[in-house]
């Protein structure tokens, strides 16, 4: 299992308050020299299960998203921008483990967590803005207006991407879950084998909301399409025969996928 990078909030302070060689500042320089900050790109990719619930497939440079607290779901829209190349921080939330990370598809070289940031977590917070492309947090408390706008001004400056663990103000999108159901089990024996969920969005950007059906996690621990619920075969009833040539006669094949 490859490492990933941990700070505490003392490294993730403003430079000016730690030095020149502090730890952010190690970090800026070592992105600055491998990958740059892409910024045109019109969006970072997340897997094809959850792109239609967002505006414009991806995760727009810039903006903030509201999350439910789900583990999963984070690990999920963190997978795909990882692997693709952006690095991607974790504040506030120490029971996040590397292993569950790894597990659904996140680029451990290429994660920053900072567990505990203590009182000071939306400086923080911005101050993990200015070096990664992505960033997750879990509010430790209130936030005054004044300071989530300056943190809205600092993404937008930076074309980072905010994902947040709790309601944001003016957030791009605002993603639920809901509906969970276990597969897997037989009638008393088995193996859990996944978690079909529906993952709702709702945006300013769309008339009404959208919902799909996910696996999360699927049986190889990742996320995946919820497969469609197939009927079976209604047997006709008699007197209700239906010949070829007859308007009302639908073959056997069609009745039984649709």
């Amino acid at each position: 299992m490859r490492a990933t990078v941990q700070l505490t909030a003392v490294h993730a302070q403003e430079p000016a308050r730690t030095g020149p060689h502090s730890e952010v500042a190690r970090l800026r320089a070592q992105l600055e020299r491998v990958q740059g900050r892409k910024l045109d790109a019109p969006v970072l990719p997340v897997h094809p299960a959850l792109a239609s619930l967002l505006p414009g497939g991806g995760l727009r440079p810039g903006a903030a998203y509201s999350l439910p607290r789900s583990t999963s779901l984070l690990l999920a829209l963190l997978s795909q921008p990882s692997r693709s190349g952006s690095w991607c921080g974790v504040v506030g939330m120490p029971r996040l483990g590397a292993e569950a990370a790894e597990g659904l598809g996140v680029d451990l070289s290429r994660l920053v967590l900072i567990p505990d940031p203590g009182a000071r977590w939306l400086t923080v917070t911005a101050t993990i803005a200015e070096v990664l492309p992505v960033v997750a947090v879990r509010p430790a408390g209130r936030a005054a207006d004044g300071e989530i706008a300056r943190l809205a001004a600092r993404l937008r400056d930076r074309g980072a991407v905010l994902l947040v663990q709790g309601p944001w103000p003016q957030a791009e999108a605002v993603l639920e879950i809901g509906d969970p159901a276990w597969t897997g089990l037989g009638r008393g024996h088995g193996y859990l084998a996944g978690r079909e969920v529906t993952v709702t969005s709702s945006s300013r950007r769309w008339p009404r909301s959208r919902r799909s059906r996910v696996l999360l996690p699927d049986a190889s621990g990742q996320v995946s399409p919820a497969p469609e619920t197939v009927r079976g075969v209604e047997p006709l009833r008699s007197g209700d025969e239906r010949r070829p040539g007859d308007e009302r006669f639908v073959p056997l094949e069609a009745r039984a996928v649709g």
